[in-house]
């Protein structure tokens, strides 16, 4: 089984967090799954913010059409903050080990230190 478990890029039905724990590790089909997700939210997110910079420079659009474009931008931002913090974590946790590696070796750099997004 994997050491910690991984923050998956969708929430769950009721909108709470889903995380995968596998003994495939990065290999498996969740994870490369998950891989390929968070790679298509930060794609469309990209599009998204390519579609407000043209929206804004036309100067006609009107209050719908404005709208629509803040709650796809919230979805984008929401979407890329939670790949952060999934990919946060990984870090950390590959932190951990190489802090607990380097502590075996006798190094006490800890390295630098993750803010948390809650």
């Amino acid at each position: 089984m994997s050491a910690r478990p991984r923050l998956l890029p969708w929430s769950g039905p009721a909108g709470q967090p889903s995380y995968l724990v596998t003994d495939g590790g990065t290999d498996s089909h969740l994870w490369q799954l998950a891989d390929e997700m968070e790679a298509l939210q930060l794609r469309m997110g990209t599009e998204m913010i390519q579609h407000a910079r043209a929206l804004v420079d036309e100067r006609k659009a009107d209050a719908r059409a404005l709208r629509f474009l803040v709650n796809r931008l919230t979805e984008a931002l929401t979407d890329a903050l939670r790949v952060a913090e999934s990919r946060g974590m990984r870090l950390d946790a590959s932190n951990d080990e190489g802090t607990q590696s380097s502590r075996q070796a006798g190094n006490s750099d800890h390295g630098p230190t993750r803010p948390s997004l809650h």
